[in-house]
């Protein structure tokens, strides 16, 4: 009798473990958005090295881990109508990029947690309150692009004839471009090089630009990522008719036709940004996570442009390349 006992105690046990397991809720899958103002392919290399560090963090697409993928294609007005389909999607953290890109995001939502996979001054923009204690719901990577500008200038003044002039491609519709031409006005003017505004808020103001670049034939054009993404083809294509050097912030666009690029490597912020994703999936909350700086730098010459328009690089700007393409 004790045995019988014995016995439907163990199986009345198992069967009520049993139930109660399959009453366990599935455990959620967390969901991230990734959403960049640029198409798939001009940030291929960011992707992969985002992607590449999830899993180096243990997280595998479609098992632990989901992720929405949503492209601009260069065209910054159509941010937040991503944005709010990120909200509506109820993501646990969106992935963003590029100062006006992060400027809607944030205006889409205050609460879902927004990582910055670059910005080029988060301070300045008005996005978090201070590098070390972003408060809010943005954290991430800062690219210190105004900063760099003037090493920009410096190298492109070693490359060019004496007297020659710069010209920047800006939007001054953005504050992050107001910002930055600014810095880039004031290290002109500390390096003794004579600097063209060429405004570009839409496509019809490129053509201005063009007019304006034909009659004052600038040595150089310098222009910051988000003009590349709005407006690249455009002003490779007429840099390439006039012979004209393009300046970029980084290397991901020099292959289209530039002569040089120097700044932060976009892949290593990128994969920096995923360990902010495991971070705010595990818990932490961005106004407890400091924005973090560039610690990687890379300065890429084109060697093969430069023979094509007749430019001489000098062997000490040719010394400090990272990367000669030829």
């Amino acid at each position: 009798m004790k045995r019988k006992t014995s016995t439907w105690l163990l199986a009345a046990f198992f069967l009520t473990t049993v139930s109660l397991a399959e009453a366990q809720p599935a455990k959620k899958i967390p969901l991230v958005g990734f959403l960049v103002p640029g198409s798939h392919s001009s940030y291929s290399a960011r992707i992969e090295a985002f992607q590449q560090s999830l899993r180096d963090l243990g997280y595998i697409e479609g098992k632990n881990i989901n992720i929405e993928y949503r492209y601009a294609e260069g065209k910054f007005d159509r941010v937040p109508d991503l944005a709010a389909e990120m909200a509506r999607l109820k993501v646990d953290v969106i992935v963003t990029g590029d100062t006006p890109a992060i400027q809607a995001v944030k205006k889409t939502t205050s609460t879902i947690p927004i990582v910055m996979g670059n910005v080029a001054d988060a301070v300045a923009a008005g996005l978090v309150s201070s590098l070390a204690r972003p408060g809010g719901n943005i954290t991430g990577l800062t690219t210190l692009a105004p900063e760099l500008d003037g090493k920009r200038l410096e190298l492109v003044k070693e490359m060019l004839p004496k007297g020659a002039r710069v010209a920047f491609f800006w939007d001054p519709g953005i504050t992050a471009m107001k910002i930055r031409f600014n810095e880039v006005q004031a290290a002109a003017r500390a390096l003794e090089i004579t600097l063209q505004s060429l405004e570009v808020r839409n496509p019809k103001d490129l053509e201005s630009a063009f007019e304006a670049a034909t009659r004052e034939r600038p040595g150089a054009f310098m222009m910051p990522n988000t003009i590349v993404l709005a407006y690249g083809k455009q002003i490779v294509d007429f840099a390439a008719k006039n012979r004209l050097p393009l300046i970029y912030d980084t290397r991901e666009f020099i292959d289209d036709g530039g002569l040089m690029s120097y700044g932060p490597s976009f892949p290593d912020l990128w994969r920096r940004a995923a360990s902010y994703v495991d971070k705010i999936l595990k818990g932490a909350k961005p106004a407890d996570l400091p924005v973090e700086q560039p610690m990687k730098f890379d300065l890429v010459i084109n060697l093969k442009m430069a023979k094509q328009i007749g430019l001489t690089v000098p062997p000490n700007v040719l010394a400090r390349a990272d990367r000669v393409i030829r």
